[in-house]
C-alpha cells in the first residue's frame, strides 16, 4: 500500500514474527492506527525458524486484515529492527504487552534500541480478551484440532486450518 508522506507525519512501527497475525496482534496495530499517521507493520525474518507460513504470506494476511485502517504499511525486514526505523525514519516501537514476563524482556530490548539509536518503544497493553494469546500457542491448538477461530481474523483462520491440513 502507498502512503502519502510529508515532513511531520507521525510514524511509528508494530514489529513481530505474525505467524500467523492474531487478534491480540491486529489489536495493537489498529489501536497504533489511532495514533499514528503511518504504522509500519515490520514482519521480521528469522532464518533461523522455519515458520507455518512464508514471509509473502504474512504480509499479504496482514495487509488483508489491516486495509479497513488506512494507514497501515506491511514489510519484511532481516536485520535490526533500529535500522528499519532510521531507514524510514521512524522515531517510535509500538509493542503490546500481555503480563510482566512481556515486561522483563521488552523492556531489556528498549533500552538496547534507544541506546543504539534513539528510538524509543511504546509499551501498549494487550486486550485482557486476548493476554494470553500467541500465534504460538493458536498454531499449537489448531494443530490439535482444537478450534482457534476467535483468536485469529477469519481469512487467518481459513489459511490456518488449510495449511495444517496440507502438512498432515
Amino acid at each position: 500500500m502507498a502512503v502519502q508522506e510529508k515532513s511531520g507525519v507521525r510514524r511509528a512501527v508494530c514489529p513481530g514474527s505474525f505467524d500467523p497475525i492474531t487478534n491480540g496482534h491486529l489489536d495493537i496495530i489498529e489501536r497504533a492506527s489511532r495514533l499514528y499517521d503511518v504504522v509500519y507493520v515490520a514482519v521480521l525474518i528469522n532464518k533461523s525458524k522455519s515458520g507455518l507460513f512464508t514471509v509473502e504470506e504474512r504480509i499479504q494476511m496482514i495487509e488483508e486484515v489491516s486495509a479497513p485502517y488506512g494507514n497501515v504499511v506491511v514489510e519484511s525486514h532481516h536485520g535490526l529492527l533500529v535500522d528499519y526505523c532510521k531507514d524510514r525514519d521512524i522515531p517510535a516501537i509500538v509493542k503490546g504487552l500481555r503480563a510482566v514476563s512481556d515486561f522483563d524482556y521488552e523492556l531489556q530490548m528498549a533500552q538496547m534500541n534507544i541506546g543504539l539509536s534513539g528510538v524509543e518503544t511504546l509499551f501498549v497493553p494487550t486486550s485482557p480478551t486476548y493476554s494470553f494469546l500467541s500465534s504460538s500457542l493458536v498454531k499449537e491448538v489448531a494443530a490439535y484440532g482444537g478450534d482457534v477461530s476467535h483468536l485469529v481474523p477469519e481469512l487467518v483462520h481459513r489459511r490456518l486450518v488449510a495449511r495444517i491440513a496440507e502438512r498432515k
